[in-house]
């Protein structure tokens, strides 16, 4: 019977081969382009509902709100808020918790 010192499997364990993590890099150009929320018309939410999830999720005051809850309403859609994709996908997701359509897009 041999003994473990001197078989490949020691008290440190295995030797594990090298791993070499592999991540996509994005260039700066693609990380600093920013985002655009856009809220966009529906035939279900009240025009007052949309100023106050507004005026919460964003800390707008109410004139500011109305001015995008109006665009929404006789444009079709508004852009609410512009920067990081990550934040814009965070603020995305809340509005659609409230049950507004939104979705991003990248600013011209």
């Amino acid at each position: 019977m041999t003994s473990g010192i001197n078989s490949p499997v020691c008290a440190a364990g295995p030797t594990a081969p090298d791993i070499v993590a592999s991540e996509e890099t994005k260039t700066d150009e693609v990380l600093d382009v920013p985002w655009n929320v856009v809220v966009h018309n529906d035939p279900i939410n009240l025009m007052q509902y949309v100023t106050r999830v507004l005026m919460r999720l964003f800390g707008y005051p109410r004139e500011r709100a109305e001015r995008h809850m109006l665009e929404v309403h006789q444009r079709g859609r508004s852009i609410v808020w512009t920067g990081a994709r990550e934040r814009a996908e965070f603020f995305v997701q809340q509005l659609h918790s409230h049950l507004l359509l939104a979705t991003i897009e990248k600013a011209r």
